[in-house]
């Protein structure tokens, strides 16, 4: 099977640079825009990475993608006597395209992976009669530890997601699913359980973080080590399906 995934022809040590004005431009433009950003995180094109609203916080170790096609955005409204909050735990994975919009409270536990295009929301934005109405009838959100959300997946106002479930891409989820199962399909629905035991969370993959750091930099200094600047630029002015 031909392998697609593009090859990085960057040098190594113009890797190590770049990470540096990432960690540059996250300190600088996106921490403060957090009320608290924890340490330890991995960012990926954070100049895609929207933030609105005050009482945003995510902890520490997160993995936050952003896209040019596909802005990551947190929302909270605080206008009119609202004030939204969203509280995500450590270690989460969140990816291009999600939104996560609150009226008035979303809490996301540690461990959580959102895949791309998910959509999660506390409230309905407008009164279901009243159309004038901003915000509507907002309805408190809680994710618990361990959970995946699949792509393009909807969490409505209102809904309870315990630890280590999946939902499933394209589902929307307007009632509460309980620890340890798969829902799937719209309105979704269990199709699965699944044994707690069997786990390993993104916590236990973070569990040596200074090791883990330094393994990753082992291989990018393997893996991108014959790379030369020159061949960098060639495959940025001539890219071809080999680089």
């Amino acid at each position: 099977m031909e392998n697609i995934i593009r090859k990085d022809n960057r040098p190594y040590w113009l890797k190590k640079i770049t990470k540096k004005i990432v960690g540059l431009y996250v300190n600088q433009f996106l921490s403060p825009q957090f009320e608290r950003l924890g340490k330890g995180g991995a960012y990926f094109k954070p100049q895609y990475i929207k933030v609105f609203g005050e009482n945003i916080s995510i902890d520490d170790h997160p993995t936050l993608i952003g896209a040019k096609d596909a802005y990551l955005q947190f929302t909270s409204w605080s206008v009119g006597g609202w004030k939204g909050e969203i509280k995500i735990g450590k270690y989460s994975l969140i990816t291009p395209g999600v939104r996560i919009m609150a009226a008035k409270k979303i809490s996301i536990g540690d461990s959580v992976m959102i895949a791309h295009g998910a959509y999660i929301s506390d409230t309905d934005w407008h009164g279901i009669y009243d159309r004038s109405k901003p915000v509507g009838n907002p309805k408190e959100v809680k994710i618990g530890n361990n959970v995946w959300i699949g792509d393009s997946a909807i969490i409505c106002k209102g809904v309870t997601i315990e630890d280590n479930s999946i939902i499933g891409a394209g589902a929307v989820v307007t009632k509460d699913v309980p620890r340890n199962t798969v829902y799937a399909g719209n309105p979704a629905k269990k199709v699965k359980e699944l044994n707690e035991k069997d786990f390993v969370t993104r916590a236990d993959f973070f569990k040596d973080p200074k090791k883990l750091a330094e393994e990753f930099d082992a291989l990018d200094r393997y893996s991108l080590g014959g790379n030369s600047l020159f061949s960098w630029i060639k495959s940025l002015i001539s890219p071809t399906k080999k680089n």
